[in-house]
């Protein structure tokens, strides 16, 4: 806010001119000066000047007040936007924003339950804690991916691609995991309750503590060179149908 302070009454013009007479050169500048500091003069004693000066900062501070107090509506309309981009590009290959909409929805903590994202390519997805129950990943590329301590129960993971995923305490209760792809991944304390995991790839996957016990089906699953196995994981599973293919390029 600027502050107004009264200014002096200029002296008259022919003292001015006077201080002057010396340099006749400068007389017409001078004579500019003295008009200004008239004007100066005159509107610094202007009252209407000092109220619209605290209108100004008073406009500013209602503009704050309603930024903040519509804020809710603004994320509202951000999310609608990013429902949007991933319903309208429901079923078709590529990215198509999704990676950026998911993301962004996660984390404004949006339950994503029931998403369907099938077929999608969304490598480097990081949906970390997301709630996915239900959702459709299957056929999804997702290697690389970041989905710690996501809730994956009864969702369909049919034929998606987890390579090198991080998947550290993620549930996969009672989830479709037929024919995925989990090679290099990491399943640390991973739930694999009631899970079937027919004919998918966990070679080279870490499964440290994973909650192995109740998985549905492994007819299939290749095993090879799982890192930190559980005591009786690998005796159950070859037992119950999993096999120890080579890792390619082995």
């Amino acid at each position: 806010m600027i502050v107004h302070h009264p200014r002096e009454r200029p002296s008259p013009w022919a003292t001015r001119k006077q201080s002057a007479a010396r340099w006749k050169w400068a007389l017409p500048f001078v004579a500019i000066e003295w008009m200004w500091e008239w004007a100066a003069y005159v509107l610094s004693n202007w009252s209407f000047l000092e109220v619209l000066d605290y209108l100004g900062t008073f406009s500013i501070l209602v503009a704050v007040i309603f930024y903040f107090s519509e804020s809710g509506d603004r994320i509202k309309q951000r999310h609608y936007q990013a429902w949007q981009v991933i319903n309208t590009a429901q079923g078709k290959g590529g990215s198509g924003g999704r990676i950026e909409a998911l993301q962004e929805l996660n984390a404004d903590k949006v339950p994503l339950v029931g998403v369907d994202v099938s077929s999608a390519f969304l490598q480097g997805l990081d949906l970390h804690g997301a709630n996915l129950m239900r959702s459709d990943f299957s056929s999804a590329d997702l290697r690389n991916s970041n989905f710690n301590s996501v809730d994956l129960t009864l969702s369909n993971l049919n034929s998606a691609n987890f390579r090198n995923a991080h998947l550290d305490r993620a549930k996969f209760i009672q989830a479709d995991l037929r024919s995925a792809d989990l090679t290099g991944g990491s399943l640390v304390g991973a739930d694999l309750s009631g899970a079937v995991l027919d004919d998918s790839d966990l070679s080279r996957s870490d499964l440290r503590d994973v909650a192995w016990q109740h998985i549905k089906s492994v007819k299939g699953t290749n095993i090879a060179e799982v890192r930190n196995a559980p005591a009786g994981f690998i005796e159950w599973a070859l037992g119950n149908g999993a096999v120890e293919n080579p890792v390619a390029g082995q």
